[in-house]
Order: structure tokens, then sequence, then C-alpha cells
């Protein structure tokens, strides 16, 4: 296979497996969208992780097969294309991406489909598709802009130019950044504490985060209010204020 899905301790990891560099073609496309969608409905899957392997996270798009390709043909793909990378976006779960090496053009468009990105100190990641005529294809004129605003997004996507992981950190194109040895450590234990969290409270977290962005502020707030009202219907909103009156905040336990 070259895309692999494993679980463990409630955390589901999508790893990239096509060496030497996890080119993104048709086939890993398709692929990310199945597991996604198989991540959303699986119920011992509370958090998931994107990961690359140890030496490098993804390099781009197949361009040998995207060079074969017109008109016609990308018109016909570019929406599975990027389906496949909303799919990604919309896990309703915690999602982090664990980076290592390279993250360019279709890999940098999907480490930003997740909530959280934690990148080696060797990483590199932008978005080089202006280099060959292109823009980005699978959702970075949009993802990026809104993760790290639009005139440092059109800087990265108007030259091409990569950033060490230390840039990334200062734009907020990644959020954390780690010896090499321990992205995947660190991110597992990122995801694993959250997978041990609310799955209600954290699905509506991250769907008004998400779908308030997208709004203007009235919308956004009715979103928010309808997530937090509904939420006083599960078992977990009485285990946590119960745990809180009885023994203090933090203490908890979830089912």
């Amino acid at each position: 296979m070259t895309v692999t899905f494993e679980v463990r301790d409630g955390v589901g990891t999508i790893q990239l497996d096509r060496p030497p560099m996890n080119a993104l073609d048709v086939a890993i496309q398709d692929r990310l969208r199945e597991l996604a969608e198989e991540a959303t409905r699986r119920e011992d899957v509370r958090a998931v992780i994107l990961y690359g392997g140890e030496k490098v996270f993804a390099a781009g798009a197949d361009i040998k097969e995207m060079q074969a390709m017109d008109h016609t043909a990308m018109v016909l793909r570019s929406r599975g294309l990027q389906d496949a990378f909303t799919a990604v976006a919309r896990i309703p779960k915690p999602v982090v991406a664990a980076v290592t090496g390279y993250a360019l053009g279709g890999g940098c468009e999907l480490a930003l489909c997740a909530d959280y990105r934690i990148a080696a100190d060797n990483a590199k990641l932008g978005q080089p598709e202006i280099l060959l005529g292109l823009i980005p294809g699978a959702g970075g004129t949009q993802r990026l802009a809104r993760l790290i605003g639009p005139s440092r997004a059109k800087d990265l996507i108007f030259t091409g130019r990569m950033v060490r992981a230390e840039e990334a950190l200062t734009l907020g194109l990644v959020d954390r950044v780690v010896p090499a040895a321990e992205v995947y450590g660190q991110a597992h234990a990122w995801a694993a504490g959250l997978a041990k969290g609310p799955a209600l409270a954290l699905r509506a977290a991250k769907e008004s985060i998400d779908a308030g962005l997208e709004t203007d502020l009235d919308t956004a707030l009715t979103i928010e209010r309808n997530w937090f009202s509904g939420l006083f219907a599960t078992e977990d909103r009485e285990r946590g204020m119960r745990s809180f009156v009885e023994e203090g905040p933090g203490k908890a336990t979830f089912r």
C-alpha cells in the first residue's frame, strides 16, 4: 500500500509510504480520501496523525503523472484532488501533521489540512507550483492564506520559495519545532492526550471554529451557540461538570 492506517490508543496514523519522496499521485490522493472517511466513521479513532515517515513528509505531486495530463484531463481530475484533501480537513476529530524533511506543494497542502503541525528541525515547507507555471491546486491558495494571512501566503506562493522550520514557526505555518527523532512521538502524545477527551465537545469545537471562519460573525456565533447548548444533552458534559464540582478541574474521565 502507498498509504497505511494503523490505530493505537485511540489514535489513527495515516502514513504515506511511497519512497523515496512520497510523491502524491492519483492513487495516493484517492486513498487519502478513503482513509479520511474511514477515520471519520470509526468510533475507536479519537484523533489522527498525518505522517510521511522519518525522512520526508511529502515532496509534492507526481510531476511526471501531471505532465501527461492535458487541460481536459485536469478539469476532470482537479475536483477529485481537492475532494481528497478536503476529506482530510473535514475529519471531525483532532488532526496533527508530523512533518519531517520536505513538505512541498501537495505535501504542504496536506499539512495545511491538519489542525496542528509539529515539524522537525530539518523540515522545509513551501508551495513551489509557480516554478512550474502553475498555482497550488489542492487548497493551498485558500488554506495557506487563512492560516498565515494573505500577504505572507502571497510571498510564498508568488516566489515558490521554501522556508525552513524556524521561519515556518515564525510565520505560523507550523506550531512546534522539535528534533527530527521526536516528531512522531510528540505528535502521538498530542493526539493521545486529546483522544482521552470528550469526543463530541472536541468535534463541536473544531466544527465551530472551521465553519465560523467561513462566514460572518453573527452566523458564526449562531453556530457556536447551537453546538454549545447541544452539548448539554451529552453524558460527557454531565461527567465533566460533576467532576469539576466534586474534584476540581481537569480530573474528569470521559467516554
